[in-house]
């Protein structure tokens, strides 16, 4: 059994950059640098194109987290890679119709559409009017729009005879709402903050009403056969509807997110937030996929500021306890292949996945009974994009102070966190206020409060899930201290419990059952 080396669960900064570069080197040279979006690392290592989400797949995933990962962590992108990204997206959308398309071939013309891709076109759109001020952007997602509402309505769904028959488009795959166009929400959410385009917000709110009148439900049940099974979608239209609900402020939006979270959530998802790649009954029982993850993160972040701040909680223990660990960071076990056809999909295997994020268990990048390994290269867009949300949520300041929502290192013009939830007998964080104004520290739900030493402010008072510092000095540090509580939670997956034990909520031993390339230590019975 290999135990593979493990990432810093509290180095947010670092999974971020390190996952940019990945970003930055997924392009095939023999392909006009259009990325790649299949990848298989064993048992036969490559890179290949898909006739489904090469082209209109991943370059938005990619390019909405290499630019939010620039604008909130300072992260230096390589501008080619940018370029590329973008060169790619507007290619998709060069065909008949403004809709991001896919070449049946690699050396064929744009004659694929799938709906499931909406998202990610608009996602890379989004991020060009956003971060690049791209007109050409703009014009393009404003004609989708407008394509759009021409083209679906949420009482006939969409007109493909139109589609396939004025313009030899193939329809590829059949959808459900929330696998198919439902997906749009968030990107759509995104877009009109960017630029108040009114057509967005009405094209978000007509399929968010769709989307709660018919699948989320008051209850908050998960309904398999109404969802579909590609759990991906569920959890994205979850946090889009929580994107929606924060934009708008609509509180029984808002508590419709809630309801599934609390409920039908829990069918496809662990007490670490990994989620069922699938959810059919052939799936494999701890298959797992990172962008799911992700998405229950952004969800959560979106209840945590919303009055629900026990939610950042479950965003904690996610990020520590999975989402980070399951980041490529030791490439040792692969191998690149032979290639004497010296073709760029098996070329620099191993150095190209560093840094990416696939399908893995909660206790190592190979499931039991799974075989083939891979990460499909639009993953770690989702993964990035996430962890980018997290740092911008750790620590924010607004009209009520300085708020440290996250235990995460994170520097800011107004406060500089330092984080050590795991360092030696006592865990808590050193917070710097460079502005004057009230500091906000969150405490876990785990830290005994009789326990907590505070050291450095004046006045200070535990409010619910927070320490309240009214009056922090300015230039020097506030230590918080409590003891790190240990604990051992279980995992439910199908066919088996996986034990994990936690000091505050990173992981540092699990269940293993003999797997190899695992993230931690295998628990002691």
């Amino acid at each position: 059994m290999t135990r593979l080396n493990n990432v810093n669960t509290s180095d947010l900064l670092a999974a971020i950059q390190l996952g940019c570069r990945t970003m930055s080197n997924v392009f095939n040279a023999d392909d006009n640098d259009i990325p790649f979006f299949g990848s298989e690392v064993l048992p036969n290592p490559r890179l290949s194109f898909s006739r489904v989400h090469s082209e209109s797949h991943v370059p938005g995933r990619h390019l909405n987290a290499l630019l939010t990962a620039e604008d909130i962590a300072g992260v230096v992108i390589d501008e080619q890679a940018v370029e590329k990204h973008a060169a790619a997206a507007f290619y998709s959308y060069s065909g008949p119709v403004p809709l991001p398309l896919n070449r049946d071939r690699s050396d064929g013309p744009l004659v694929n559409f799938n709906e499931h891709n909406l998202r990610e076109g608009f996602h890379a759109l989004y991020a060009l009017a956003r971060y690049r001020n791209s007109a050409r952007a703009i014009e393009t997602a404003e004609a989708s729009i407008a394509y759009l509402l021409e083209l679906w309505s949420p009482d006939s769904g969409w007109d493909r005879q139109r589609l396939e028959s004025e313009f030899d488009i193939n329809w590829i795959s059949e959808h459900t709402f929330i696998t198919g166009i439902a997906r749009a929400i968030g990107p759509l959410v995104k877009y009109y903050r960017a630029t108040h385009h009114a057509p967005a917000l009405e094209l978000a709110s007509m399929l968010a009403a769709k989307a709660t009148s018919e699948y989320f439900l008051p209850d908050g049940a998960y309904d398999r056969e109404k969802f579909g099974t590609h759990t991906h979608s569920t959890t994205c239209v979850m946090s889009s509807l929580a994107q929606l609900a924060d934009l708008t402020a609509e509180s029984r939006l808002l508590e419709r997110v809630k309801a599934f979270y609390d409920n039908g959530l829990w069918k496809i998802r662990d007490e670490i937030g990994w989620v069922i790649e699938s959810s059919s009954d052939d799936s494999p029982p701890d298959l797992g996929e990172c962008n799911n993850t992700g998405d229950i993160v952004e969800t959560a972040l979106v209840l945590g500021r919303r009055d629900y701040p026990e939610y950042f909680q479950d965003a904690e223990r996610i990020v520590r306890g999975h989402l980070l660990p399951a980041q490529l960071r030791d490439n040792s076990f692969i191998a690149d292949p032979p290639n004497s056809a010296n073709e760029d999909g098996m070329r620099d295997v191993a150095a190209r996945h560093l840094g990416a994020f696939g399908f893995p268990a909660p206790y190592g990048h190979q499931p039991l009974g799974v075989q083939r390994i891979s990460f499909n290269m639009d993953i770690v867009g989702g993964a990035v994009a996430s962890l980018c949300e997290v740092l911008r949520e750790a620590v924010v300041t607004a009209e009520d102070g300085h708020r440290v929502n996250l235990m995460f290192d994170r520097e800011t013009e107004a406060v500089s966190v330092a984080a050590n939830p795991t360092g030696g007998p006592a865990g808590g964080v050193t917070v710097t206020v460079h502005r004057p104004a009230p500091l906000w520290v969150r405490l876990p739900s785990w830290a005994d409060r009789a326990q907590i030493e505070i050291t450095g402010p004046g006045n200070h008072r535990v409010l619910g899930d927070y320490v309240l510092i009214p009056e922090p000095p300015v230039e020097k540090p506030v230590e918080i201290n409590y003891p790190i509580a240990e604990s051992e939670i279980s995992l439910s997956h199908r066919t088996q419990e996986i034990r994990a034990r936690l000091l505050g909520d990173t992981v540092v031993t699990m269940d293993s059952f003999g797997a190899d390339l695992t993230f931690f230590d295998p628990i002691d019975s």
